[in-house]
């Protein structure tokens, strides 16, 4: 019997993809194989030696330890694409939130008690704004699977779109049409762009990315949207940008006590992913993905293993993690064991092996580079 334990609350039609009579999935199961989590936070949580595997309902994974985890020789799985649609459409709302002050419209008119039909038609040119159509729109991380339905969702709204990202294949890249171009690099889209969102993770390189040195480069007037992470804006930059008027909004689904409040911000808590449906998806995405790994050691999506699927064969099956390329099948007959088939890949500096075997025989490797040896 797997034991997972969750974090947060998981979708139940996610829970349903791990059969009951195989799988025991609670809150409270100790010395558990798997965590199933949402956004609580797991830095400081003690593993116990049983965990493989942990998978996030949800594309940010910086609530997990990854380092900690490669080093214990523990899968980190997440769900690109499940919340993508989800996404897209709150961009949608940010996209004409920045551009009508609508919620400063909404917030004034909550005010009004008397003769309110005059007070809005006498007050109401204080929150004009701009319409988006034929307007261009800068989607910085335009070939994943937000940035291609935000491109697509602009595109049919009549905005134009130069969009940026280095990972895009030119083959992938056919699939927009000719209201789409694409930027060699953000220096040659940020003074295109009247609108610019922002769709990429927080890594090193991309945290302060919206700050004083890029804005600078950017049209007068620019609206700016961050539904991705808190930390791509440098707060203490962009705020004077704001009161200026250089940056004519920003929103962002990600507040922060540096931001709210201030003249431009539009804060949204966090809503990006908070609907029934996708839920559901990003729930059962990270199910499949642990049962298939916990039960054939198939990785798909993982953040940082090597994707690597194998049919199965034989009586038994080994996954072996490491943190350098070796001659795993090598080591499998020394070990006496008959290697019918196997697989290897690798990332980021982490190697990972499957080999289905003609029986089970006992495993145990000296080299230190041998983070985890499972047996399936």
């Amino acid at each position: 019997m797997y034991q997972v334990k969750l974090y947060n609350k998981i979708a139940k039609v996610g829970l349903r993809e791990l059969p009951a009579e195989r799988y025991q999935a609670s809150e409270q199961v100790a010395d558990y194989d798997a965590i199933l989590v949402r956004s609580a936070a797991l830095h400081d949580e003690v593993f116990p030696a049983s965990l493989r595997a942990i998978a996030r309902a949800g594309a940010g994974v910086n609530n997990i330890p990854i380092d900690r985890c490669t080093e214990e020789g523990v899968c980190v799985f997440n769900t690109p694409g499940a919340n993508a649609n989800a996404v897209k459409e709150l961009a949608v709302c940010a996209l004409l939130l920045a551009s009508r002050k609508i919620v400063d419209g909404i917030l004034w008119a909550n005010t009004l008690s008397d003769d309110v039909p005059a007070a809005v038609e006498k007050g109401k040119s204080a929150f004009v704004g701009p319409e988006i159509a034929g307007k261009t729109l800068g989607v910085v991380g335009f070939g994943g699977a937000i940035g291609r339905k935000v491109t697509k969702a602009a595109v049919a709204l009549g905005m134009k779109v130069v969009g940026y990202d280095p990972f895009l294949s030119d083959e992938a890249a056919k699939e927009f049409d000719e209201n789409v171009c694409r930027a060699d690099t953000l220096d040659e889209l940020y003074p295109l762009c009247d609108y610019i969102t922002y769709h990429i993770p927080s890594t090193p390189e991309n945290r302060g990315i919206i700050g004083k040195a890029n804005i600078a480069k950017m049209r007068d007037g620019v609206r700016i949207l961050n539904l991705s992470r808190a930390d791509l804006a440098c707060a203490e930059e962009l705020i004077p940008a704001l009161e200026s008027g250089k940056v004519a909004a920003y929103v962002t689904d990600f507040p922060t006590a540096a931001v709210l409040g201030k003249p431009g911000v539009i804060a949204i808590p966090h809503l990006g992913a908070s609907t029934p449906e996708s839920e559901d998806n990003c729930a059962v995405m990270a199910a499949r993905e642990l049962k298939d790994y916990l039960e054939n050691g198939n990785v798909k999506n993982s953040v940082n293993l090597p994707n690597l699927s194998m049919e199965r064969q034989g009586n038994a099956r080994v996954a072996i993690i490491a943190t350098e390329a070796l001659d795993f099948d090598a080591l499998l007959s020394n070990a006496g064991a008959k290697v019918l088939q196997s697989k290897q890949a690798q990332k980021k500096g982490v190697a990972y092996y499957l080999a289905d075997l003609e029986s089970a025989v006992e495993l145990k490797f000296a080299d230190s580079a041998i983070k985890r040896v499972i047996c399936l």
